[in-house]
């Protein structure tokens, strides 16, 4: 009985715990709304979190339970350093900004729209508090704050990193960012980005696709499957070249294509592409099991790259808005990022095949298993990717749709034709010199032996 007095104790500590912090526990899905200015020498940036987010903060109530808007005025300078302005780095070039000054803080309605643009958030966060006769809870309204920084120049390469993604267990950042010379730029991103230049220079949004189709690729199961099977019945260095050439070729011509909103932007679209994916992989898998001519290789790898660099262009959708001015050179960084994934694959993939192939099992028995297998997951995709398929309506086929049809086509005979040449004309390069290899031994065995 001695310890019962102490565990009734800290139970009771425990569920008064619980019941407090019941009210102020971690959103679970919140948007971030923030605008960046630089100006003269000064910097001003604009911020909406909802309240809710500020979870050490007990907020002030009126009869009714609604909240006291006045009574929490006084505590939101406090609030604002401790939950947003000290977790926000803004960088001029290479230096971090000091801490911000708290210019001015608003509370404001979940319905007011003042943060559609720059000029009337900052109206709004300057302008009449809200009355406190208004009846709203704490958890229905939005935190407003203006913060200034002291910069340079306002024509200085800037950077930040919000460092909100703590705030709910799903943040969305929707930032724009206005130039000295009148543009704005737009970015959305979920929880934490890094480092984001707002306006990068060519090698830094170079470097960021880069790093992005690198590991785009290797996480790319289906793209990996489909090189799996390029790669099983060409193990030799010469004829993969080749293939990997073409396959990279195409999937780069309809990424840069797609970038430039030359696509077609309709629903049914990414899940066709995806659907399609599919079926090259169940393809290229039943042509290594029926052992077919491996020739025209290059050829199917260049029409299924394709349908792979659409693929590629649904995953750029949301990264594209960080190549900033760039956005040609960023698309050409994440082609070789991608190849780069692939040469890396290619590396660990063909010794270990070729050992497979050596010691566990015979190389035709080996290739029908592993592309029965790749088989058998592509042909389940591709039905469930038919699926959702099934719930588009089919396009339209009118006159719009049959010239653009006609177009893609057009374009892609003439760079199929023009890459056919291209190699046609390094096969009778390498082999013409090869032949005159063979000629100057066979000289100098005739030479060496009198004949």
């Amino acid at each position: 009985m001695r310890f019962s007095r102490p565990l009734l104790f800290l139970t009771a500590c425990f569920l008064w715990h619980a019941g407090t912090t019941a009210a102020h526990d971690i959103p679970r899905d919140v948007t971030v709304h923030l605008f960046v200015k630089p100006a003269g020498d000064r910097l001003q940036l604009l911020v909406r979190v909802p309240l809710k987010t500020i979870r050490d903060l007990d907020f002030p109530e009126r009869a009714g339970g609604y909240l006291d808007v006045e009574k929490l005025a006084p505590l939101l300078g406090d609030a604002t350093k401790v939950w947003v302005a000290d977790f926000i780095e803004i960088h001029e070039g290479e230096t971090r900004l000091p801490k911000p000054r708290l210019a001015a803080t608003q509370v404001s309605l979940e319905s007011d729209r003042s943060f559609t643009s720059f000029e009337r958030a900052l109206a709004h966060v300057t302008g009449p508090r809200l009355s406190n006769s208004s009846n709203v809870v704490w958890n229905q309204v939005m935190l407003d704050m203006l913060l200034e920084y002291p910069i340079q120049s306002d024509r200085s390469r800037f950077s930040i990193r919000p460092g909100l993604e703590r705030v709910a267990a799903r943040v969305v950042t929707v930032l724009g960012h206005l130039t000295p010379g009148g543009a704005v730029r737009s970015y959305e991103f979920v929880g934490d980005p890094g480092i984001v230049p707002l306006d990068p220079r060519w090698h830094q949004a170079a470097l960021r696709f880069v790093k992005l189709g690198f590991f785009h690729i290797l996480d790319g199961t289906d793209h990996l499957l489909f090189l799996f099977c390029l790669v099983i019945p060409l193990r030799r260095l010469r004829p993969l070249i080749l293939v990997v050439t073409a396959f990279t070729v195409a999937h780069s011509f309809t990424l840069i294509a797609s970038a430039y909103e030359v696509a077609p932007d309709a629903l049914w679209f990414p899940p066709l592409i995806e659907t399609l994916i599919a079926a090259s992989i169940v393809y290229m898998a039943l042509e290594n099991i029926a052992g077919t001519n491996r020739r025209g290789r290059w050829i199917i790898a260049f029409g299924f790259g394709l349908v792979h660099g659409f693929g590629f262009s649904f995953a750029l959708r949301e990264t594209l808005q960080f190549a900033g001015s760039h956005l040609l050179s960023s698309l050409l960084a994440f082609n070789i990022g991608v190849e780069l994934g692939q040469l890396l694959v290619l590396i660990l993939l063909i010794p270990t095949l070729g050992a497979l192939f050596r010691f566990v099992v015979a190389e035709r028995m080996g290739t029908i298993i592993l592309s029965a297998l790749v088989a058998h997951t592509g042909w389940h995709w591709m039905l469930e990717r038919g699926t959702v398929l099934g719930q588009f309506p089919p396009p339209a086929f009118d006159a719009a749709f049959l010239a653009a049809a006609m177009r893609w086509l057009m374009v892609i005979l003439i760079l199929a034709g023009v890459i056919g040449i291209v190699f046609r004309l390094l096969r009778k390069r390498s082999g013409g010199s090869s032949e005159s290899k063979e000629e100057g031994v066979g000289a100098q065995l005739d030479s060496s032996t009198g004949l």
